[in-house]
């Protein structure tokens, strides 16, 4: 399949995308906030910056794009037929980058979670993962 953009329009489109406050982010920020659970956003000073951060339970969460972090098996990780060779190593960077920012996280004493994009479309699945993790996290007053 050829790119019907040109690389110009294509890079164009690729900055667009946003790395904060995406929709799935907004997802699982709200569910986790109706469950009563408050968090900190985005922490510079942590490996990864987290999506979500609960610091007195020293809990993670991280929401990934299925596409960019590369969500085995999802349907929405595919791989552009142009420039296979840079996407294939942008791709494995991203993956190796998460894994080693969340190895730094655990031996710092962080627990991690990663909710794929593709996971919060069900939102009964979703909750069950959020609370299973954060149960022990008291909740907010």
């Amino acid at each position: 399949m050829v790119d019907n953009l040109s690389q110009r329009e294509r890079s164009a489109l690729m900055a667009r995308i946003r790395d904060k406050n995406t929709k799935p982010e907004m997802a699982v920020r709200r569910m986790v906030h109706g469950m009563g659970f408050r968090f900190r956003l985005h922490r510079r000073d942590l490996p990864g910056t987290p999506d979500l951060v609960f610091p007195m339970h020293r809990k993670v969460i991280f929401v990934h794009g299925c596409f960019w972090h590369r969500h085995v098996g999802c349907k929405r990780t595919t791989t552009p037929r142009s420039n296979e060779v840079f996407w294939q190593r942008k791709f494995d960077a991203n993956v190796a980058r998460d894994r080693n920012k969340i190895s730094e996280l655990k031996r710092n004493g962080w627990l991690s979670l990663v909710i794929w994009e593709c996971e919060t479309e069900e939102a009964n699945k979703l909750e069950r993962k959020l609370r299973q993790f954060l149960q022990g996290a008291h909740r907010g007053r």
